[in-house]
C-alpha cells in the first residue's frame, strides 16, 4: 500500500511568500501522517489566473520549484504541485513531481487550459510519466481531465502510468448554492471513465480561497479534492468551501 496525502490548501492571489509556507506546512503534515506522496493544488504559488504571474512567475528549475524541493528533501516525501513557470517570454501554468531528494522527475505543462486565461498562459508541450517506487506516475493538470481531453491521460496510461496527479484549483460563484447543487459531478464522470477503462487511481486536489484578481475575479475555490479508484470509485473526498483547508489521507494498492 502506498500512503497519499491531498493538500487541500488555501491559496491567496498574489501571496507567494504565504502560499509557499501553507504548502510547507502540508508537506511536513503528510510526512508525519505517514504519506509517501503529498499532492497540492494548481498554480500554488501565485494563484490561478493571478495577473503576478507575470511578475512572480519562476523559472523550472527555479527558486519556487527548489524550495518545494527542499521540503521534500527535508521531510523525504514525494511532492506533485502546480506552480507558475517562466519560460521566457511566455508563463505556463506548470507542475512539478518532486523526489525526496528534492530531485525533479516530471515536469508537466497545462496542455488544456480554459479559454478564459490563454492571455495569461502559454499552451502545454508536454507528457510525462516518472518511476516511483509505488509504480509509474503520470502528472496532469484540472482541466487536462476534461471529458473531451481525456486522451491526455490515456496517453500517460499508454506510456505506463498506474496513477496520475493532477493539481487543480475548482472555482465555482460566489452564490454557488452546493446543497442544491453539489459540486463534483463534471470530474467524477471524466476520473470515472478513465478509471474504469484504463484500471487507474487518480488523485486530484484542488486549492480553497477567493480569487481576487483576473478573469474569474469575484469567484471562489471550493476544494472537494477527490482520490479516484480503478473502478470509478471515489475513495476520498475533502470538504467543500472557500476557507475548507484539509489533509486527507488515502492509503492506494
Amino acid at each position: 500500500m502506498t500512503r497519499i496525502a491531498l493538500g487541500q490548501i488555501l491559496v491567496r492571489g498574489g501571496d507567494v511568500e504565504g502560499n509557499l509556507a501553507r504548502a510547507e506546512e502540508a508537506i511536513a503534515a503528510a510526512a508525519r501522517q505517514g504519506c509517501s506522496f503529498v499532492v497540492l493544488p494548481e498554480c500554488l504559488d501565485t494563484g490561478w489566473t493571478h495577473p503576478s504571474a507575470r511578475e512572480r512567475a519562476a523559472p523550472i528549475p527555479g527558486a519556487t520549484a527548489d524550495r518545494l524541493g527542499r521540503a521534500a528533501r527535508r521531510h523525504s516525501v514525494h511532492v506533485a504541485a502546480g506552480i507558475t513557470e517562466r519560460c521566457d517570454p511566455r508563463i505556463y501554468n506548470a507542475a512539478v513531481l518532486i523526489s525526496p531528494d528534492g530531485s525533479i522527475l516530471a515536469h508537466h505543462r497545462k496542455i488544456n487550459e480554459l479559454d478564459i486565461a490563454w492571455d495569461l498562459y502559454a499552451r502545454g508541450d508536454r507528457l510525462m510519466t516518472a518511476e516511483t517506487p509505488a509504480g509509474r506516475a503520470g502528472l496532469t493538470i484540472c482541466a487536462d481531465n476534461f471529458p473531451d481531453s481525456l486522451e491526455l491521460s490515456r496517453s500517460l496510461v499508454r506510456m505506463g502510468a498506474r496513477f496520475i496527479l493532477s493539481p487543480c484549483a475548482w472555482a465555482v460563484d460566489a452564490d454557488h448554492d452546493n446543497e442544491a447543487e453539489p459540486y463534483g459531478s463534471l470530474w467524477e464522470g471524466a476520473y470515472g471513465e478513465l478509471t474504469r477503462r484504463n484500471a487507474v487511481y487518480v488523485i486530484a486536489v484542488s486549492n480553497v480561497g477567493w480569487l481576487t484578481a483576473g478573469p474569474w475575479s469575484g469567484r471562489k475555490c471550493i476544494g472537494c479534492s477527490m482520490a479516484v479508484a480503478p473502478g470509478g470509485r471515489v475513495v476520498a473526498r475533502a470538504p467543500y468551501g472557500e476557507a475548507a483547508e484539509a489533509l486527507l489521507v488515502v492509503d492506494v494498492d
